[in-house]
């Protein structure tokens, strides 16, 4: 289990991995992963502020999650008192998704009523489980590339889990001590190709098809993970608005289920499902389209942005 340190300077909150510390006041923090020099590297973003955390050993934002109680201690040593040129302008760096790769993308299909009600599909007695691979990663601002193999583009608004400590045969009541955080994720999906066989997955993990960011939210920064408005808009038009709170199957049971099959690691991702208003069900159909933007918001997490580009 993670240490956690008191933070009384968030209201409601029980406590978050990194706080208050020597005299110094942090909160609201969110691990990133910057672009700097042309390469990627993890920081933390603290308001107005990215801090870099490379100098505390770190190469990767999986690397702070895979080093457990060590790894945040180190972190937070590393920010009492970061040297000048660790410390950047949050408008002026580039943020890419802050798990380039991780080890694996879990996705659960059909996890809200009414979602599952749109795609005239039974609501699942056991979560519907699927994959993208990390190929298909990319971070906000980074472009949506729109196949020309395919005519049917959609989009999908996710609340996603980051697993922290790994495990198999994972309790229910066990799954706080599981969670590193959270983060937002845009399951984009070529529905011709998904809908062609019964097996989903070769219509969801195209190049660029898994916005993820544009940060992870440490656990303890969100009081109840059921209970977030989620929304996805383009073009200012609203196209899914819901709450976690209608998820079918939640966090516990999703960590026991899917942990009774294969081994979750530190940095896997669990994307939670999406609304009703994906594209496809509406009338007429709402494809994605090269021009778009599209706006993923999630309560307590921010926006994750991206542009639709048509593929050269």
């Amino acid at each position: 289990m993670r240490k956690k340190i008191a933070c009384p300077m968030i209201a409601d909150r029980r406590t978050v991995v990194f706080g208050k510390r020597k005299g110094q006041e942090i909160s609201n923090l969110q691990l990133v992963t910057i672009e700097k020099s042309g390469y990627s590297e993890p920081a933390v973003l603290n308001g107005d502020e990215v801090i870099g955390i490379k100098g505390a050993g770190f190469d990767s934002v999986l690397a702070v999650i895979a080093g457990g109680e060590d790894a945040l201690d180190r972190v937070t040593r590393c920010l009492d008192r970061p040297p000048g040129s660790d410390r950047f302008d949050a408008a002026s760096v580039k943020l890419l998704a802050p798990i380039q790769r991780p080890p694996k993308i879990i996705c659960i299909g059909l996890n809200y009523r009414d979602h599952a009600a749109e795609s005239k599909l039974t609501v699942p007695e056991t979560p519907t489980v699927f994959s993208k691979y990390p190929t298909s990663v990319i971070g906000p601002g980074a472009p949506i590339v729109l196949p020309k193999s395919s005519t049917k583009p959609d989009y999908e608004a996710e609340f996603a889990v980051v697993i922290g400590e790994g495990g198999r045969h994972i309790p229910e009541d066990e799954w706080e001590d599981h969670v590193f955080g959270y983060t937002i994720v845009n399951d984009v999906s070529a529905r011709d190709y998904q809908m062609a066989t019964t097996q989903w997955m070769i219509g969801k993990t195209f190049d660029t098809f898994c916005p993820m960011g544009p940060a992870i939210v440490t656990a303890d920064e969100i009081d109840d993970p059921h209970a977030l408005a989620i929304s996805l808009s383009i073009g200012g038009e609203t196209l899914q608005k819901s709450n976690t709170s209608n998820l079918i199957f939640r966090i516990p049971k999703l960590i026991a289920y899917l942990s009774s099959v294969f081994t979750l690691e530190p940095g896997d991702i669990i994307s939670t499902g999406t609304p009703a208003g994906v594209g496809f069900a509406r009338t007429p159909p709402r494809w994605l389209k090269a021009g778009d933007e599209v706006r993923v918001q999630v309560e307590g997490i921010g926006e994750l942005v991206n542009p639709v580009v048509m593929e050269a």
